[in-house]
């Protein structure tokens, strides 16, 4: 959570510090730490990094974790507060009750709490009790050896709406059935048991099978509720959506043991009483037409919601290796956004990024003309000695590359490298507002191929300026909830942009707002002074911009880059307000501070503690030291490219047993999307990933991973295809992890794929 997202009021009392506390396993004292610095305005990025001896180093996934529960618990706070003055109001409330009330935790359990006395529409229970007639099933709930029909004779009232006996004890039903439905531990003993023994199915909607051909695997499917994963559930429910699936939450023997249940709490019994029958039947009445459907909804719910959870994760750690994949540097590249009819979109950038010329060939039907694109992309690159050709990964893309590749066979002299990219959000950003203003007088699809060039030069500066989750890396995007995703990809963006740093002078407003501290006004006014008064020479001077003020700047300075300016540690992530520590290793040792930074041997001598102070501990201090070890290093990993096979360029060239070089493109639950260069991306399913039983895909790739993978199947009707990675079949390039052997996951390879995206 940054101060942008924080809520208006975080005061927390000592409860819901030492709740979070014990959820993380951490210390109350670390808790309380951070939930003093968020109410200060400080971000997570600024407190993971600079506040290490306050909170006792918790890590940027241990702070949002930490903030999402206390927003949770804070509002739960709140609504705890709003229900008992509800029901105190009402004068109903106990001292049992409030005591409940207080401990409840959960939403849920608040709300079961609460039900009763929820001020609620007109039911038929309140309808009944409008007409007199509570005391009647009070009374036939606390005797049941009364006869009924002589009992009600007294409720039956015209004047009241209550025409006959069977009226009245129909009315008295209604108030038992509520009154066991909003009895809260009855209620929640009943939905954790539907939850634990229920089962979801699926089956097809008549007349969709064709229709729904990629939901083929449910059409007569179920599993239990508790133990089924996230995509299995997000893809059954989107068949719901789409019209193809009923699902159905079932509870074998659910009904028996639900008004066993009932019975118990309320002690109805079959004894020969006369009410016996009646009560037992109420029983069975409330289960099926309140419990049921209530208790289904909730473990749809409680399901969803895990799902979304486990999916958002999954997004979320993608883009993370989205972001931080290997940047190919300041060199000048060429974009190609491949096209057939409309032909390809050619623009090259500087080393900075800056648009150079921009131009469309034909090399394809229907107006194929290869020589004469042959010729104008050798122009080009001779004309601005092109280093990098980046070609966008979309229909026509292999065909595409095959020209740059024939080019650089013809004229070796140019020396160029030809990488084949995602054009994930290419077209989002392509007819953005951000794109008009920065080329107002550029085609779209040209804009297309700038970014598809500059994705290649730094993938975080560029991939920025689109919306995460439509750079399509998730699993079920589109069905999760929608606010939760945002911000979980908010916060990784942020993170990731903060772990790298920012070149404040060549920083677009885009990538500076994502900057702790900053915002997208913030941003501007730093471009728009930079352009009115040339580079910034320090970090200082980014205190004359206009709305950056002093806790502004203290969040945001130590991300902020300044290359080549005054003071060398302007360049480093050494925050300002440490500089002091600095400057005393520098007197202490009589080592100028330009002359310490990049010197490993001497810095490997000096003891932290020595440098360390009330101001800055000495976790502290070994940061500044690493830093200073190697100032501004990029966090993110060596640029490498992957060869795609010749003469594989469409599903069709693919046959079972070939050995190919691919990239990660998406990871998910259940394996891993490796595009191979045929315009399809192939599945290595989880039990494919590694020799050995592999839990969390994560822990083997990542996407923008260099894999090599085998060929199992070919499905070209429903453009499928199945990937190995097992000893043999290939490793990812690098270090091999591998993971204990438990049993295989029951999903087959194309499963799993309903609707993925």
């Amino acid at each position: 959570m940054t101060a942008k997202s924080r809520p208006a009021a975080m005061s927390a009392p000592v409860s819901i510090a030492r709740q979070i506390a014990d959820e993380l396993g951490v210390t109350e004292r670390q808790v309380s730490a951070v939930i003093e610095l968020l109410e200060e305005g400080a971000t997570v990025p600024f407190i993971a990094r600079y506040r290490k001896e306050r909170t006792g180093g918790l890590d940027d996934t241990q702070l949002r974790t930490l903030a999402e529960r206390l927003e949770y618990l804070t509002d739960l706070a709140k609504r705890r507060d709003t229900v008992l003055d509800a029901i105190r109001a009402q004068g109903k409330l106990t001292p049992e009750l409030e005591r409940e009330i207080r401990t409840a935790a959960t939403k849920v359990a608040l709300e079961d709490l609460y039900a009763p006395y929820k001020q609620k529409r007109r039911t038929k229970a309140t309808i009944a009790k409008e007409a007199g007639l509570e005391p009647l099933a009070e009374r036939i709930l606390a005797n049941p050896s009364l006869a009924l029909a002589a009992e009600a004779k007294a409720f039956v009232s015209k004047k009241k709406g209550v025409q006959s006996v069977e009226a009245a004890l129909e009315g008295a039903r209604e108030i038992i059935v509520e009154k066991i439905a909003e009895t809260p531990q009855l209620a929640r003993k009943i939905r954790e048991q539907v939850w634990a023994e229920g089962k979801l199915g699926s089956s097809l909607v008549k007349g969709k099978a064709a229709e729904g051909a990629k939901f083929a695997d449910y059409f007569d499917f179920d599993e239990p509720l508790h133990k089924m994963p996230s995509h299995r559930a997000l893809a059954m429910m989107r068949g719901q959506k789409e019209g193809v699936l009923r699902i159905k939450v079932a509870v074998p023997e659910g009904e028996r043991r639900a008004v066993n249940e009932i019975c118990s709490e309320l002690g109805i019994s079959r004894k020969g009483r006369a009410a016996d029958e009646w009560l037992v039947e109420t029983a069975e009445a409330a289960w099926k037409n309140r419990l049921e459907p209530s208790s289904a909804r909730d473990s749809l719910s409680r399901l969803k919601e895990a799902a979304d959870g486990e999916a958002i994760k999954v997004f979320s750690r993608n883009m993370k290796d989205l972001l931080m994949a290997a940047p190919a540097g300041p060199k000048v590249v060429m974009g190609i956004d491949p096209g057939i009819r409309t032909g390809c979109k050619i623009a090259v950038v500087d080393a900075t990024g800056k648009l150079l010329d921009t131009a469309t060939i034909y090399p394809h039907e229907p107006k194929r003309d290869w020589a004469g694109s042959l010729a104008s992309l050798a122009a080009l690159c001779k004309k601005y000695k092109v280093e990098l050709v980046s070609v966008g990964n979309g229909t026509a893309g292999r065909e595409t590359e095959k020209l740059v590749a024939e080019l650089s066979d013809k004229m070796p002299a140019l020396n160029l490298t030809r990488i084949m990219v995602s054009e994930a959000g290419a077209s989002v950003y392509s007819a953005s507002e951000l794109a008009a203003k920065e080329f107002p007088g550029l085609d779209v699809s040209i804009r297309g191929a700038v970014s598809i060039a500059r994705r290649l030069q730094d993938p975080l500066a560029e991939l920025v300026k689109i919306e995460p989750k439509a750079i399509g890396v998730g699993q079920y995007q589109h069905d999760v909830d929608q606010t939760a995703l945002a911000r979980s990809l908010d916060g990784v963006v942020e993170d990731c942009v903060n772990a790298v740093g920012v070149d404040v002078n060549t920083a677009s407003a885009s990538l500076l707002s994502r900057v702790a501290g900053l915002n997208a006004t913030i941003a501007a006014n730093i471009v728009a002074y930079r352009d009115e008064h040339g580079p910034f020479k320090t970090r200082s001077e980014l205190k004359k911009v206009p709305r950056l003020g002093a806790k502004a700047f203290e969040q945001a300075a130590g991300f902020l880059r300044i290359m080549n300016g005054k003071n060398p540690l302007d360049s480093s992530a050494v925050h300002p307000e440490a500089y002091s520590v600095v400057e005393r290793i520098a007197k202490q040792t009589g080592k100028k501070i330009d002359l310490i930074i990049g010197d490993k041997a001497f810095l490997a001598k000096l003891k932290p503690e020595a440098f360390a102070d009330d101001a800055f501990g000495v976790p502290t201090v070994k940061d500044i030291l690493s830093e200073l070890e190697k100032p501004g290093r990029d966090p993110r990993p060596e640029f490498r490219t992957a060869t795609f096979k010749e003469g594989v360029e469409t599903i069709t060239d693919l046959k079972p047993g070939m050995r190919l070089e691919g990239v990660v493109t998406n990871v998910a639950a259940f394996g891993a999307f490796v595009d191979i260069g045929v315009h399809q991306d192939g599945l290595v399913h989880v039990s494919e990933l590694a020799d050995v039983f592999v839990k969390d895909p994560h822990t083997v790739v990542k996407t923008g991973q260099v894999v090599q993978v085998q060929v199992l199947e070919v499905d070209v009707p429903r453009k499928r295809i199945s990937l190995s990675m097992k000893q043999g079949a290939g490793r990812p390039v690098g270090k091999g992890r591998s993971a204990p052997q438990p049993p295989k996951s029951p999903d087959s390879p194309f499963s799993v794929l309903a609707g993925l995206r």
